[in-house]
C-alpha cells in the first residue's frame, strides 16, 4: 500500500509538471508573436520559433498519450523468481551432498558405488521429470481460465496434459496457482530438485549389495510410479492436500515415503554378507560431516524455497530448518555424552539431519521455538529408533528409515500440534491452537504414505525380481562393489 501511495504521488507531481510546462511554451509563443508583428524582416524567424514551440506540445502530448495506454503490470515478480531459482540450485547441491554423507558411511571398497546411488538420480529423474514425472505429479484434468473453479483435478494422478512440458511456459506462471509470481517452468525445476533427490535417499538401507542395473531400473520405476502419484496427493491438489494435512516442503513426500521404502527395500534384499557378526564402520567421518554440511545448506533451499516467494514466510522457513536442525543436533550430542560418555563427530551429524528432517514438513507453520522443540523430540526419537534398529539387528544399513522415515513420521505428527496461523494464514491452527482436527489430518496423511509407499516399492521390487538378479553375487559383495559394478577404485594404491 505504502508503495502504491508514492507511486499515485509521482504521477500527480508529472501531470502538474507537464500542464506547467504546456502553459510556459503557450505564453513564450505568445510573446514572440507580439515582439514581431510589425516586424516583416523576421517572418521567418516566427516560423522557427512556432514550429519549436508547436513540437515541444506535440511531444508533451504524445508522451502523455503513452502514459496513458502503458500494458498492466506482469505478474511475475523477478525477486520471487531469483529467489526461487536460487533456492533450486541449493536443493540440487544437496543430491552431492547426500553422496559425500552416504559415501563416507560404507567400507572404502563400495563407496564409488554408494555415492553413484546418489548422482545418477541427477540424470536419470532430471530428464524423466521433464518427460512425464512432473505432469503425473501436478497436471489437472481440466483447465477453465476465468472460472469458477478454474480447474478440475484427480484426488489420485496428475494427467497428461503437460507431458513433455507441453503448455509450460517460461514467461507466464501455472494456471492452477501453485505459484502465482513466478514462471511456471522455474516452479517445475524446483519440483524437479525434490524428486532427484527423494529416490536417492532410499539407497542408505540397501547400499554394499544391491546390483547398479536393479538399482537403475527400480529408481526409475519408483520415481514414476511412487513418487509423482504422492506428489500430486500432498501438493498437486490430490485427497490428502484437499483433506487439509500440512506438508510444507516433504515430510510424507519425500522423508516418510523414502524411508518406508528403503525399510521394504532392505527386507526384499536380504542383510549384507556377515551382518551383523562382521562389523562395518565408516571408512571416512570427514566425508560424512562435509555431507551433513552441503545438506544443511541446501536445506534452506529446501524449506525456504518452498514458500515460492521472497518474503516473510520464506523468512520463517530459514529460521525454522536453522535452529531446528542446531537443538536436534545439541540433542543428539548430549544424549551420547550422558548416556555413552563420549559425544561424536557420527552422532551429532546423525542429530543436524533428524532435525531437519523433522522440521521439513512443518517448517512454514510454525514458531521459531516450537521449531526447536521439534528438532529436539525428534531427534530424541531418532537417536532411540536407531539404537532399537541395531537391537533388532534388521541391517537398514545407514538407518534410512530410522531418520528418515521415523523423522519424517514424528515432524508430520508434530505439526499437528504446533502449526499456526499466526505463522503462516494459510495453513492451520494445531492442536495447542485450539484445533484437533489438524492432528488428526497429520495421522490419516502418514497413513496412507506408509500404505501406498510400502505396498508399491514391494511390488516393483518383486517385478524387477522376476526379471534381473537384484543383489551382486557373495563373491563380488566381498570384494567390493565399486570395481565389479563400475570399473573403478576410490582410492588407488599409490600415492603419487
Amino acid at each position: 500500500m505504502l508503495s502504491d501511495d508514492f507511486r499515485k504521488k509521482d504521477k500527480n507531481l508529472i501531470r502538474n509538471d507537464r500542464s506547467a510546462f504546456k502553459l510556459n511554451s503557450l505564453t513564450f509563443l505568445f510573446d514572440c508573436l507580439l515582439v514581431i508583428q510589425d516586424k516583416s524582416h523576421v517572418i521567418k524567424k516566427s516560423f522557427f520559433i512556432i514550429s519549436i514551440a508547436l513540437g515541444i506540445l506535440l511531444v508533451s502530448g504524445m508522451d502523455h498519450a503513452f502514459a496513458q495506454t502503458a500494458a498492466p503490470t506482469p505478474t511475475i515478480d523477478t525477486g520471487d523468481t531469483a529467489w526461487v531459482l536460487v533456492a533450486s540450485a541449493l536443493v540440487l547441491l544437496m543430491t552431492p551432498g547426500l553422496a559425500f554423507f552416504y559415501g563416507g558411511l560404507v567400507r572404502s571398497r563400495n563407496v564409488l558405488n554408494t555415492m553413484m546411488m546418489s548422482l545418477v538420480m541427477m540424470g536419470l529423474v532430471g530428464v524423466t521429470w521433464v518427460l512425464w514425472g512432473y505432469t503425473l505429479a501436478f497436471a489437472p484434468t481440466e483447465l477453465n481460465p476465468g472460472g469458477d473453479p478454474a480447474y478440475t483435478a484427480n484426488p489420485l494422478i496428475g494427467s497428461l496434459r503437460w507431458m513433455f512440458l507441453n503448455g509450460v511456459s517460461f514467461a507466464e506462471p501455472d494456471p492452477v496457482g501453485y505459484a502465482p509470481t513466478i514462471p511456471h517452468q522455474v516452479f517445475m525445476v524446483y519440483q524437479m530438485m525434490f524428486a532427484i533427490i527423494t529416490p536417492a535417499l532410499i539407497s542408505g538401507a540397501i547400499v554394499e549389495r544391491m546390483t547398479f542395473k536393479a538399482y537403475f531400473w527400480f529408481v526409475l520405476l519408483w520415481s514414476t510410479f511412487v513418487y509423482s502419484p504422492l506428489a500430486h496427493w500432498v501438493w498437486g491438489k490430490g485427497w490428502i492436500g484437499s483433506l487439509g494435512a500440512l506438508d510444507f516442503a516433504g515430510g510424507t513426500v519425500v522423508h516418510i515415503s523414502s524411508g518406508v521404502s528403503a525399510v521394504v527395500a532392505a527386507w526384499v534384499l536380504g542383510s549384507r554378507l556377515n551382518y551383523p557378526n562382521q562389523p562395518s564402520p565408516p571408512h571416512n567421518i570427514p566425508y560424512v560431516l562435509l555431507g551433513i554440511g552441503l545438506l544443511w545448506f541446501g536445506w534452506l533451499g529446501f524449506n525456504g524455497g518452498s514458500a515460492l516467494s521472497a518474503g516473510g514466510l520464506a523468512a520463517v522457513a530459514v529460521v525454522a530448518t536453522v535452529v531446528s536442525s542446531a537443538a536436534a543436533g545439541l540433542t543428539w550430542l548430549l544424549l551420547e555424552w550422558i548416556l555413552r560418555s563420549k559425544p561424536t563427530a557420527l552422532g551429532i551429524a546423525t542429530g543436524f539431519l533428524a532435525g531437519l528432517v523433522g522440521i521439513t514438513p512443518a517448517a512454514g507453520f510454525v514458531t521459531p521455538i516450537a521449531a526447536i522443540l521439534i528438532g529436539s523430540i525428534t531427534s530424541f526419537c531418532c537417536f532411540y529408533a536407531v539404537s532399537f534398529r541395531a537391537k533388532l539387528q534388521f541391517d537398514d544399513s545407514l538407518d534410512a528409515f530410522p531418520v528418515h522415515g521415523f523423522g519424517g513420521t514424528i515432524g508430520a505428527i508434530l505439526t499437528g500440534f504446533f502449526a499456526t496461523k499466526e505463522v503462516n494464514s494459510a495453513g492451520a491452527n494445531g492442536l495447542f491452537y485450539g484445533d484437533a482436527s489438524l492432528l488428526w489430518k497429520q495421522i490419516v496423511g502418514v497413513i496412507g504414505t506408509y500404505i501406498f509407499a510400502g505396498v508399491a516399492t514391494f511390488v516393483i521390487l518383486k517385478i524387477l525380481g522376476a526379471f534381473m538378479p537384484l543383489r551382486t553375487k557373495s563373491t563380488i559383495e566381498e570384494q567390493g562393489l565399486d570395481v565389479h559394478e563400475h570399473g573403478e577404485e576410490a582410492y588407488g594404491q599409490d600415492l603419487i
